[in-house]
Formats: C-alpha cells, structure tokens, sequence
C-alpha cells in the first residue's frame, strides 16, 4: 500500500482554497466545529455532476437510471439523485423502503438479489414496482406463488450469470460461475421459458450484473454480448424480451486507475445493442457517488513505534472498513494544505478499535501532522457510511450534505443514551 506519489483531490467538489481543503465552498474545518469528528461530507455538486454526465452519455436512447441504493443509501442522496431523474436498484424491502420515502416513484425501482423473502416479494409488488430480478428458480416459483395469492402480474427479468471474470476485486466480483449471483448462462433459456408459462409472472427481460468498480470495458463488452445472444435466441423461439437490464459496475479512480469514461461505456452498449428494440437499463452506483465524499477525522496520537510511526484517528474501521475488509486504497490528505516543500514521512493511519485490522493506510507517506489536525481521507462516498457499523460501542458517523455555501446534517451523530436504550434487559435479570 506504498506510494509516493502526491495525493490528488479527485472529485470537483474537493479544493484547497486559502490553504483550507473546502467541499463546495465550505471549508471542511467549519463542518468538523459545527458537528464534530469523524463525519462524512458528500458535496451535492459532485454527486448532480457525475449523474447528469451519466445520463447524457445515454441521452437520445430508450434508457432508465436506476440508481444502485446499496452504495449510499442516505434517503437525501437518494432524494438528490431522484429530483434529477434517477430511478432506484435496491437489494432489500429496507432500502425499496428508503427509495420509496425518498421519493422516488415505485414505477421507477428495480429490485435485485438473490435472497428475497416471500414479505420482501409481497411488499414490492404490493408497491407496483416496475421490475424484480430474479436470480434462482426456486425464487421464479415462490414469486409466482405469491403474486397469484395477491392476484397480480410481476413482470420481472431474469439475472444471468454470463461466466465472465470481471478483473476486479475477488470479493466483488459478481459475474463468475463460482460466484452466488444469478442463472448460470446454459440454463437460463429453459428457465425463462419456465417462467413465461407460470401464473402470475411476466418474464420481460434478461439482466445482467458481472462485478463492481471494473476499469476495463473488455468484461463488459462480453457479458453484454452473451447477454443480447440469449434475448435473440429467445425471441427467435418466440418468447418476448423487451427489457435488457445491464446492471453497473463502472470503476472509479481512487489511486491510479484509470476507469474508461461513461462516454465508452455507453457507446458500447449502443453498438451492441442499435436497432434491435431494446430497452435498456443501468445501475451505477460507486460511479455516482464515490468521489463526491470524505471521511473528516481528527488526529488523536502521533505514536513512534519500535519499527513504524502510527497516526491515531478518532475515525475508525468500523466508519470506513473498505481498507480493512478489501485492502482499498483511499487518498488522505490534511485539511489544511501542507507547505509544497514539507517533508513528507511514512506513517500508519490507524484507528482505536481494537482490531490490528484497524487501518486506513500502511505506510503512508504524510506531511507533518499533530494531535488536533484534521485529515481527509478521499473517495469516501460509496460503501463508507453505508456499511458503518458500531463495533466497540462507537457512535455511528454523522453524514453531512453541502449545498454552495450551506450544509445540512442528514444522519446525526447518536447519543450513548441512544446506542445503550435499544438494549434490553429481561426481566430475570433485574
């Protein structure tokens, strides 16, 4: 996890102004006094900039934006994306929940994973959601049980596993015939046919979703194709495929990668799929709002130690665990700029939980910094608060959304009286 390289402020929202790091045109030290460290700060510029450049890559075409909910589900973000046109992808009635609340009409939500109850199924429908993925057969029959018992039609599409290896991460690659996900392609024609002929189903399409942050089009090209290959095939036997859910994916650069531009992207899935009829949908989610947030935290101890240095911060894995649970890389810069011609020393960002796991960064090269300085660690704005947790007995992590010149708290830092009230002790223990 070495580099020597200068830190770079990825996200147009992020910029050292005065010598202070601003989101937006807020300086990060004013939203550390006002709510206190750690804190995730999302600019809303950043998040709007990424989706409307998304959205016009596809403009012209007969496409829908369903954002991928599992990346940040604060309902404001959600609420953010939505007013813009954004759709929802959501894996649990929990976050169809949040979309709905948020404000995003249940016509415009996809409902993916693998492991869908009948209450979860039966809520979706109850809602008139506008597609369920299915990913098993045994789900295919328990759909249909349930919606034939609440007397409707679910038109779903059906998620194939293409066997694609999608050169990303292990544990989030999703594409692969080993992995969980989906119908595995040699299937998945007897399948749907399956699900064309049992009550109270509408088989509308094929998805697809081979893996997250990919930064090589090459897997995408080939699951695409294996993808539009089956929907011919199935038309060619007679069975409609109107829909082509082509799922997300596309990689961010969070040290030096370099993710092809959404431009690429989308002209790929238009050369694979031009004038064949059909409707095609996407799910970015990491794309959208990776770079538009930091995790602002505060030095507690700078420790020598027998063989390292170690900066201790009041943030911890269990606010950001991406570094811990897939060796993530994220920038960490100060939040006030350091002098060009500081001295940078190799440094072990650490948190205080008591896990040797409890890292930002191993060997990283820093510019001075003390007891009280305030940190920025980058590329925080997907998978970061959202897979928070309170391990240790830690306050989750406040989130803050910047506007301008304004900011507003969108999930407040609890209370110890909270955390400890939803406890309870029976009675024969009192």
């Amino acid at each position: 996890m070495n580099d020597a390289s200068e830190p770079r402020i990825a996200a147009p929202g992020f910029a050292y102004r005065a010598g202070e790091l601003h989101v937006e045109d807020v300086p990060l030290a004013r939203i550390a006094a006002a709510v206190g460290t750690p804190v995730y700060c999302y600019s809303s510029t950043a998040i709007a900039g990424a989706y409307r450049r998304f959205a016009a890559a596809f403009a012209g075409d007969n496409v829908g934006i369903h954002y991928a909910v599992k990346a940040n589900s604060n309902q404001a973000v959600i609420r953010l994306l939505a007013k813009l046109g954004a759709g929802a992808d959501v894996v649990s009635e929990g976050e169809l929940r949040r979309a709905l609340a948020a404000g995003v009409p249940a016509g415009h939500i996809v409902f993916s994973g693998i492991g869908k109850t009948r209450d979860e199924l039966a809520f979706a429908l109850a809602q008139g959601i506008c597609q369920i993925n299915v990913e098993s057969v045994p789900e295919l029959e328990l759909l249909s049980a349930v919606a034939r018992e609440l007397g409707v039609t679910a038109e779903i599409a059906l998620r194939v596993n293409p066997d694609v290896d999608a050169r990303t991460h292990a544990k989030i690659s999703t594409g692969k015939k080993e992995n969980k996900f989906g119908i595995d392609l040699a299937h998945a024609a007897e399948v749907y046919r399956r699900a064309a002929a049992l009550p109270g189903l509408k088989p509308v399409g094929l998805a697809v979703h081979i893996g997250s942050q990919l930064t090589d089009l090459a897997p995408f090209e080939a699951a695409f194709q294996r993808l539009v290959d089956l929907a011919l095939e199935l038309r060619r036997s007679g069975l409609a495929v109107e829909r082509l859910d082509l799922g997300g994916g596309l990689g961010v650069r969070y040290r030096a990668e370099s993710p092809p531009p959404v431009e690429d992207y989308a002209a790929l899935a238009r050369r694979l799929t031009h004038n064949l009829g059909f409707r095609l949908s996407f799910e970015p989610g990491r794309a959208l709002v990776a770079n538009a947030g930091v995790l602002l935290a505060r030095v507690i101890y700078v420790k020598p130690g027998a063989t390292r240095r170690f900066v201790i911060l009041d943030a911890a894995m269990n606010d950001l665990i991406r570094p811990a649970l897939y060796d993530s890389w994220h920038e960490i810069v100060t939040a006030r700029e350091p002098d060009p011609d500081a001295l940078r020393e190799a440094a072990d960002v650490v948190g205080p939980v008591c896990e040797s796991s409890d890292m930002f960064a191993l060997g990283r090269p820093l510019p001075p910094v003390e007891p009280g300085d305030l940190l920025a660690i980058l590329s925080a704005g997907a998978y970061g608060a959202v897979m928070s947790s309170s391990y240790n007995t830690r306050l989750l992590v406040p989130e803050v959304l910047v506007q301008g010149e304004g900011f507003a708290v969108i999930r407040p830092r609890p209370s110890y009286e909270d955390v400890l009230g939803q406890d309870r002790i029976p009675s024969w223990l009192s």
